[in-house]
């Protein structure tokens, strides 16, 4: 279920079947709706569950002042909810949600599942967000020995052209249904892509928003 309608939020699930603990909480996982990253994980309780469905923005229980509270009201990077599921045992969440400012952390990293062996790391989303980001980074960051850092140093004219021949490639692949030339044509297709947009300075999120657009 995907909606920002907080009447169809409060619909898409049954409070009497959520298993809470023995203190009346439950365990939510919170990530970005389009790319799939996690967020963050706090604890619900049955009333910020239904604060939560009702306003359409993320409510949890804090255990330590022991009093409900609502996601960036003081930061201001509020979540606003788009999709909320729970699992096979009806004791854990997932709540799917647009951070606005992309901060969910009160670090001001985008993810509290921002460290790996003390360094600082972006949180892994879907394969291609993850390969957008790569490739900002050759754009920002050039290495004469890339290939991406080639094609940005061509510009548009090596871009583009790549983006024809690839286009075509994909074309001859699915004329002779070769299903793993197809696959692999397309990678190549979605790279050279991807290569575009960060040339462009256009973000992968504004594509997958589009495309959840034009889902609904």
């Amino acid at each position: 279920m995907f909606s920002t309608d907080s009447h169809s939020l409060h619909h898409a699930i049954p409070l009497e079947k959520i298993r809470y603990d023995e203190r009346g909480l439950v365990p939510a996982i919170v990530q970005d709706y389009l790319d799939g990253a996690v967020l963050m994980m706090a604890w619900m309780s049955r009333e910020s569950l239904q604060k939560t469905l009702e306003t359409g923005e993320t409510w949890f229980w804090s255990r330590s002042r022991q009093e409900l509270w609502h996601k960036g009201a003081t930061s201001g990077h509020i979540q606003k909810v788009q999709s909320v599921r729970y699992d096979c045992d009806s004791d854990a969440l997932l709540i799917g949600v647009e951070q606005l400012g992309d901060i969910a952390c009160h670090t001001g990293e985008r993810s509290c599942f921002h460290q790996v062996d003390g360094q600082i790391v972006s949180p892994p989303g879907d394969t291609l967000s993850q390969l957008f980001e790569v490739i900002c980074d050759r754009r920002d960051h050039p290495n004469e020995n890339s290939y991406t850092c080639k094609l940005f140093a061509g510009g548009d004219n090596k871009i583009l052209k790549k983006i024809g021949e690839e286009s075509a490639e994909v074309v001859m692949a699915c004329k002779d249904d070769e299903l793993e030339a197809i696959a692999s044509e397309v990678a190549d297709l979605l790279y050279h892509t991807l290569v575009a947009l960060a040339h462009h300075q256009v973000d992968i999120k504004a594509v997958y928003r589009r495309l959840q657009e034009r889902r609904k």
